[in-house]
């Protein structure tokens, strides 16, 4: 598994029989078109009257009913008349018929920008304030002014990695809200370490050296279960994921330095 994805498969595998995965490089596809238009055309052929384009509120309609899922939110783009619609926290593209459905990143050929990264960026931003901070782990370095908050498994391989880079961190506070979703082990880990007496000690200790933890876990583990709920409200489908100060989320195993970039971004904004 590729280090940008989360330690768990999101939702949209549920609908891959229905996609068609591709990346869209948009002007060679306008350029192919226009040749076959050019070279096919014949002056005696009748033109044939194209149909209204559909709207948002019919696309939506039809692919509720191929998915059987309920849709979020349908958005025209500005590439080849393709509708953008939001659906298990995932981007899948289609047309007005609804006769594709296209899941994979939608680049934009002129400027290279990835259309649908940038989208996903504001479709599933949060509200930062909105965290129930007091049912993480808080870790606070140097003077803690740069925030963002990690949702984990105790168990994830890419979590283990991030625990490790971000102890090189400084001036910052870190929120880890322990997500077990990828086993029983996890759960009886999650509950182990909230029962320490130092929970952040207990954590790093299992994440970044190994240790695992030995309390019973028998304590007031309520901040794990709405830990899970939480997770589940906003859609975290895999571990581990970051949410940064201005509810930007970004999940899967994130690198340091995009960590550091987005510290300081936000930092200068004043968040």
């Amino acid at each position: 598994m590729p280090p940008s994805y989360p330690e768990k498969l999101p939702m949209y595998t549920r609908f891959v029989p229905f996609a068609l995965a591709s990346v869209l490089s948009l002007s060679a596809l306008a350029g192919e078109a226009g040749v076959k238009k050019a070279t096919t055309a014949s002056p005696k052929k009748e033109v044939t009257k194209q149909s209204a384009p559909a709207d948002e509120a019919s696309v939506k309609k039809a692919v509720e009913g191929k998915l059987e899922r309920a849709v979020s939110s349908v958005t025209k783009t500005l590439y080849l008349g393709l509708y953008e619609v939001y659906v298990d926290g995932q981007i899948v593209y289609t047309d007005e018929k609804v006769s594709v459905l296209l899941l994979g990143a939608l680049i934009d050929a002129q400027t290279m920008k990835n259309v649908t990264d940038e989208r996903m960026q504001k479709l599933t931003a949060i509200k930062f304030s909105d965290l129930p901070l007091t049912l993480a782990v808080k870790q606070v370095r140097g003077d803690g002014k740069r925030v963002f908050a990690t949702f984990e498994d105790p168990n994830c391989g890419y979590c283990k990695k991030l625990a490790k880079d971000i102890v090189k961190l400084d001036n910052v506070t870190i929120y880890t809200f322990l997500y077990p979703i990828l086993s029983p082990d996890s759960l009886e880990k999650s509950n182990q370490i909230w029962c320490a007496a130092d929970k952040a000690k207990a954590w790093n200790d299992w994440m970044v050296d190994g240790k695992a933890p030995t309390g019973k876990g028998d304590c007031d583990t309520t901040a794990v279960r709405k830990t899970i709920e939480t997770g589940r409200k906003l859609a975290i489908n895999g571990t581990p994921t970051v949410f940064f100060a201005d509810g930007e989320r970004i999940p899967g195993a994130v690198p340091l330095a995009r960590i550091e970039q987005k510290l300081s971004q936000v930092q200068a904004q004043g968040r």
